[in-house]
């Protein structure tokens, strides 16, 4: 893997800047989606099956917050480990961490767009399961470098976890049946056509 760009890797050394970028990142993202069209708020969301198990849409508002803090520290621990380092394996894992820390807030980053910007449920639902792959690769590379960075993130995957199930199941539910059974007889129907034709 290729080295981050030096600001990459110096924004996080500030603790202030390290939760304050992914914080405000999320929050805003929230906010400039939240009266839109496919918003939480709009008649596309009222309209659409909840999933069973869904939360009160206030625990979104209280548990985000929290996460993005704790994601954005861990990105902190995993810099000052990376700055104690020397050269070596250890220095590299170290550097992978970041890395996939950065994937992984890219692809938490766009999925308030793609789900409330664009409506798009089971785009939403790609990113996400994308988003707790990432997470675990980045959990697994974080243990050996800081294992506070290691166990301060571990609610976030376990509620990005519970995210992908209610992404999933809403889709599901709202289209993705459908989609899925349609796909399925074209497939099956398409098979059958070419076997007659041999």
């Amino acid at each position: 893997m290729a080295s981050l760009p030096p600001l990459l890797i110096d924004l996080p050394r500030n603790p202030v800047f390290a939760v304050g970028i992914p914080t405000i990142l999320g929050m805003g993202a929230g906010l400039v989606t939240n009266k839109g069209k496919y918003g939480p708020e709009s008649l596309f969301e009222k309209t659409l099956t909840r999933p069973p198990y869904s939360p009160p849409k206030q625990a979104f508002g209280i548990v985000w917050p929290a996460l993005f803090a704790a994601m954005g520290y861990g990105s902190h621990l995993i810099v000052k480990s990376l700055d104690k380092t020397p050269p070596g394996f250890g220095r590299q894992r170290a550097n992978r961490a970041l890395q996939l820390y950065y994937g992984q807030l890219f692809l938490n980053q766009i999925w308030t767009p793609i789900r409330f910007g664009f409506g798009q449920l089971g785009l939403a639902f790609i990113d996400l399961t994308a988003l707790i792959t990432t997470l675990g690769f980045w959990l697994y590379e974080t243990k050996d470098v800081s294992e506070k960075a290691f166990w301060l993130n571990v609610p976030y995957f376990l509620w990005s976890s519970y995210a992908t199930y209610l992404s999933g199941a809403a889709w599901w539910l709202n289209g993705g049946e459908t989609f899925v059974k349609t796909s399925i007889k074209k497939i099956v129907g398409g098979a059958k056509d070419k076997g007659k034709d041999l």
